[in-house]
């Protein structure tokens, strides 16, 4: 056993990063707060998800931000409210009577015929000469059932691109509708960045391509006053109705030409989420540029080599701070024409900087036809977005995104999660940058007429609890880190409950575990669950602001089975969804009536998993294909090639397998993998969960051993971390509790250190021991360990933007600590 104490490496790769989560405090707050949906007089509904979980929902319609009667039921998962029977429809498309497959309807028309119970009746004429020009190509025969099996193989329908495209343009409302045949295509990768690349169809993903415009313009003729957006600017939410939120981003759009956008030149938009993100983001893609996300604490440096890289022309930025990046490497791009800034005043005035509201009013100069000619010029199969991977070593990657990439996974998610249009809130505080918050915060809700609000910027540092017991979303998605934080937040509160209050509460908890397992295995609920939920469930929910939540989702990285027993024993079902930036977020997701403990779920419908070379136990390589998988690496065709074959299947890197019922259950990464010098292969993050678990003062930790001898771990303490999200050397409240809990006084990781406190160090070695006891071979038993001076953090490099283990940079920072490991 040996303590680290060095000064670490300060890596050189590229560092992308949120804020910090390390100490946001989201336990129910006491704090009185008023939300904007008590406000508004929206009457709260209760009652049962298919699952037999207490949910709260919000059953009326919004029209900006006003609660109207509804006279015409949402279709939901093919069916209105009122049972009416009629299938799915999906944007235009017809459904195929499968619940997963269309939950909302995407036109007017399609909508009426399907209350009319004429969904049988023959597609328009549009559509049927978009399917009889498709091009089809069997390559194995059609499955008789969409259920992700490792055997199963799709037939692949590539749409043809012979078709004479539709007159685009305004049609007198300023409504521009996109231009929705495809660009002719011949590859299923390319790496130009004006390339278009053909589709993969099968019989769960024939629905009509899509563009980002088109779809803008299905919701705003629905939903035109229903409020789309909400920022908090003092005590007061400003809100964007649907329509207005469209005339922004037509308006930004004329600004971005104005400014010299080139078409597929890039737009950078470096800053905490926002309107403005948001509105910059369409913007950009209506002007007919490359949507490029820079995270807010990336380095000049970082900031210089996406710019150069994506050719970016214009820079949103969000302050000053993030002004003075781009100020400095300005000289360094010559791409680059213009700077905005979005929020506060622009502190140094220089040629071609401009303020928000100076940026929006070029756009007046610009006539609408200009803008008409960029949107006409574009197509779904045509790349819209640039997603620049954190990656673990070198520059990032440019993940090259479709128009028909979103609007598709959208409508997909959209359909198989049975959100209910126009009627759905969500609270937007991940990083935009990252594709998953792209996913939930921008087209899932454009989608499905979903009002977004946005969070603080200091959210992950305490205040998002604060925002969702005002806001009270209907959908919520959590990295695993901030599961963990309300996890830890729940137990103080516990702590702080004695007498009869904690037995009610333990007996409470123990059938809310009961119940929950039921209820995912198909199951009723045991005697008392409506007794635990009155007493218990319904508190919690509404302490966190949760109450009217019917999916609480999380992905990104891996989550602890220790979070997940927890929130079952409160009755909140935490869905884990699975996927990469290469398959435009989620390649598998879980809902309240379909899912499995500790798997990431099933596949988004349309979509199908490839197992390659399993082992005995069925466990191979994750491979992907879908019309959500990527284009390509911008201007990087071997990685490219490396990642994509030629007929479409995405490598994901991961290893995995999938259950007799679908279910795909991820064990580690190909590259994580650790063989030992006795060629044992070792998956690191089972045991590594293993030793936080047993350990709640631990907060991050790495194994090691790739070519040695036996297994040695890294481990870090919880701390405090600092304005900008770096940690410090204090013990966080959880990490003081464990150690008052020891008969230590360690306030600080160096208190541990320096005095050597035996306590402590005894406590980890007996949890490491537990941990080894679980193991099932000698080779899989930690034999030594370092508890290190500094926790892992995103400003530190050792973790990436959603709080991913950077192991290579980590085993570089502390290769000294390593090798002291294995010394003879």
């Amino acid at each position: 056993m040996s303590t680290e104490t060095e000064k670490p490496y300060d890596p050189n790769d590229t560092v992308q990063s949120m804020n910090s989560v390390a100490e946001g405090d989201t336990s129910i707050s006491s704090e009185k707060v008023i939300s904007p949906t008590k406000s508004l007089n929206m009457s709260k509904n209760n009652n049962y998800g298919d699952n037999g979980a207490y949910i709260e929902r919000d059953k009326s319609k919004l029209t900006n931000g006003v609660k109207e009667e509804e006279s015409d039921p949402p279709l939901t998962n093919g069916h209105s409210d009122s049972q009416s029977q009629d299938g799915p429809v999906m944007n235009g498309i017809n459904g195929e009577g499968d619940e997963e497959n269309g939950a909302i309807d995407g036109h007017d028309k399609e909508k009426e015929e399907a209350k009319t119970n004429e969904q049988n009746t023959s597609p328009p004429e549009e559509e049927k000469k978009v399917v009889e020009e498709a091009k089809i190509t069997v390559q194995t025969p059609p499955v008789s059932s969409g259920e992700p099996t490792a055997g199963d193989n799709q037939p692949k329908v590539t749409y043809s691109a012979t078709s004479t495209p539709k007159t685009g343009g305004d049609p007198g409302d300023g409504l521009i509708y996109g231009m929705d045949e495809l660009a002719p295509a011949d590859s299923f990768r390319v790496w130009q960045r004006d390339a278009a690349v053909k589709l993969q169809v099968g019989e769960e993903a024939s629905e009509k391509p899509l563009t980002i415009m088109s779809a803008f313009v299905d919701v705003v003729k629905r939903i035109p006053n229903n409020t789309a957006l909400a920022t908090k600017e003092g005590e007061e939410w400003k809100t964007w109705s649907y329509r207005q939120y469209y005339d922004d981003v037509k308006r930004a759009a004329k600004s971005f030409i104005k400014l010299g956008l080139d078409s597929f030149g890039g737009v950078g938009i470096l800053g905490f989420n926002s309107p403005e993100w948001l509105i910059s983001n369409l913007g950009t893609i209506f002007a007919g540029g490359l949507a490029t996300g820079i995270y807010a604490t990336n380095s000049p440096e970082a900031c210089e080599y996406i710019i150069s890289n994506s050719k970016t022309n214009v820079v949103v930025v969000e302050n000053n701070v993030q002004l003075q990046k781009i100020l400095k490497i300005w000289d360094k791009v010559p791409h680059l024409k213009a700077v905005v800034q979005y929020k506060d005043e622009v502190a140094e005035r220089r040629p071609n900087v401009y303020s928000w509201q100076e940026f929006m009013d070029l756009g007046k100069e610009t006539a609408d036809s200009v803008l008409v000619e960029r949107i006409k010029a574009q197509r779904p199969n045509q790349c819209c977005t640039l997603i620049y991977t954190s990656g673990t070593t070198g520059n990032p990657k440019g993940v090259m995104l479709s128009h028909d990439n979103y609007t598709w996974l959208s409508r997909k998610i959209v359909g198989a999660t049975r959100l209910k249009f126009g009627q759905e809130v969500l609270v937007s505080y991940l990083p935009l940058s990252h594709v998953a918050a792209q996913i939930v915060d921008i087209y899932g809700p454009l989608i499905a007429g979903a009002a977004v609000y946005f969070a603080r910027p200091d959210a992950l540092k305490g205040t998002l609890r604060i925002t969702l017991n005002e806001v009270h979303p209907t959908v919520f998605f959590g990295v695993p880190r901030v599961w963990e934080k309300i996890q830890e937040g729940l137990k103080e509160l516990g702590k702080q409950t004695t007498g009869i209050k904690k037995k009610v509460a333990t007996w409470a908890k123990g059938v809310g575990y009961k119940g929950s397992m039921s209820l995912m295995n198909g199951g009723g609920t045991p005697f008392g669950w409506s007794l635990a939920n009155l007493l218990l469930f319904r508190k919690v929910r509404t302490g966190l602001g949760l109450d009217r939540c019917s999916v609480c989702s999380c992905g990104a990285a891996p989550v602890m089975k220790e979070t997940l027993d927890f929130f079952l024993g409160v009755n909140i079902p935490i869905m884990e969804t699975y996927g990469m930036s290469e398959s435009t977020g989620p390649h598998t997701i879980s809902v309240p009536w379909r899912y499995r403990l500790t798997s990431v779920g099933f596949n988004v419908p349309g979509t199908k998993t490839d197992i390659l070379n399993p082992d005995e136990d069925g466990c191979g390589e994750v491979c992907m294909r879908g019309r959500h998988v990527f284009m390509g690496y911008l201007d990087t065709e071997e990685k490219t090639c490396e990642a994509l074959d030629a007929d479409g299947l995405l490598h994901s890197g991961d290893i995995g397998k999938i259950d007799k019922d679908g279910f795909i259950y991820i064990t580690g990464r190909i590259k994580e993998l650790i063989i030992t010098a006795g060629g044992e292969n070792v998956a690191p993050v089972p045991i590594e969960d293993t030793v936080k678990e047993e350990l709640p003062g631990i907060s991050n930790v790495m194994l090691v051993g790739d070519k040695r001898k036996f297994l040695s771990m890294l481990l870090t303490m919880k701390v405090e971390v600092d304005d900008n999200g770096a940690p410090t050397d204090k013990l966080s409240k959880v990490a003081t509790d464990w150690c008052r809990s020891l008969g230590s006084s360690a306030s600080t990781v160096s208190d541990i250190l320096d005095n050597n406190d035996a306590k402590v160090l005894k406590a980890i070695q007996e949890g490491i021991d537990r941990a080894n006891a679980k193991s099932t071979s000698r080779a899989q038993k930690v034999q030594k360990w370092s508890l290190l001076a500094k926790d892992f953090s995103i400003p530190g490099g050792e973790l990436g933007p959603t709080l991913k283990l950077k192991r290579p940079v980590v085993s570089k920072m502390y290769k000294n600590t390593i090798d002291k490991f294995y010394e003879e």
